[in-house]
């Protein structure tokens, strides 16, 4: 957790409940994407992504035609220093769930962020998301939101 908080007092939603679902093997589910990063620990706080509404199962949309995924999520603050951090433990995260065929593109939901093209510029591209994740301090925050055992 870091010092000096950017959102002292989050609203803090009650976790949903589990459904289990029984879809076709070869297609992707949004709901059970959503099932498998939900409970990623925010950077800030010791609550799941989930609790602070930052993601929710609307935020993930698939086209299985186009082979695309689209998971769009809303920081707890505008100028949230953090959204970063969120969209790589979900790229982190997401790296090998899917197909190979499949693009996972990861945004800020539109108008939710002050630098909002920025984010969104940084989260999709291979060769910044690869130099972030070489950085220890930042690599060890992930692994820390993504293994976390506090929620």
């Amino acid at each position: 957790m870091t010092l000096g908080l950017i959102n002292a007092n989050p609203v803090v939603h009650a976790k949903k409940e589990r459904v289990s679902r029984s879809v076709d093997p070869l297609a992707v589910d949004p709901l059970e994407i959503y099932d498998f990063v939900r409970d990623i620990r925010d950077p800030e706080h010791p609550y799941s992504l989930e609790q602070l509404s930052v993601l929710s199962e609307e935020s993930i949309t698939v086209d299985d035609k186009l082979g695309r995924i689209l998971i769009t999520f809303t920081p707890t603050v505008q100028h949230c220093s953090m959204a970063t951090v969120i969209g790589l433990c979900l790229r982190v995260k997401l790296k090998h769930y899917f197909p190979p065929h499949y693009k996972v593109d990861i945004k800020v939901s539109p108008g939710s962020h002050a630098e909002e093209e920025s984010v969104n510029k940084q989260l999709n591209d291979k060769e910044r998301v690869a130099a972030a994740l070489e950085n220890p301090n930042l690599r060890q925050l992930v692994e820390e939101c993504l293994y976390s055992n506090e929620l």
